[in-house]
């Protein structure tokens, strides 16, 4: 039997369930699970020597920062997924960012809202190399 409830009312809570995973994928920064967490090259400067030990305090701090970011508005925030966030690291503007893939990473998620179908990645970069 068809489903009888309208794309219309089934999204509806959609973007309480996907802010939810999101943030669920920002407070287990460091362990994310079958997501992904980057930081491009311009970050990676940032912080500067990231072999083992070096830079640490910085990478640390980095991690916080997305990991309690909470200044989210309708500017950075549209949707109400919480997906993204602005902060200035280092003396730098950046942004982290939450993009939703399938299970390969081989295209985009079919519905973000489902953990067992989506891959996050959440990648910290500068504004500059948006």
């Amino acid at each position: 039997m068809a489903d009888q409830t309208s794309t219309s009312e089934r999204r509806k809570g959609e973007p309480t369930e996907i802010a939810r995973l999101n943030d669920w994928l920002r407070q287990h920064i460091t362990a994310p699970g079958n997501n992904r967490v980057v930081m491009t090259c311009g970050i990676a400067e940032l912080i500067g020597d990231v072999s083992l030990l070096r830079g640490f305090r910085k990478r640390a701090e980095l991690i916080r920062t997305v990991r309690d970011y909470d200044r989210f508005d309708d500017a950075i925030n549209p949707h109400g997924e919480r997906d993204m966030g602005r902060f200035e690291f280092e003396g730098t503007a950046c942004y982290w960012k939450i993009d939703y893939y399938d299970l390969d990473l081989t295209g985009g998620a079919e519905d973000p809202a489902d953990p067992s179908k989506t891959t996050r990645v959440l990648t910290i970069m500068r504004v500059d190399e948006r």
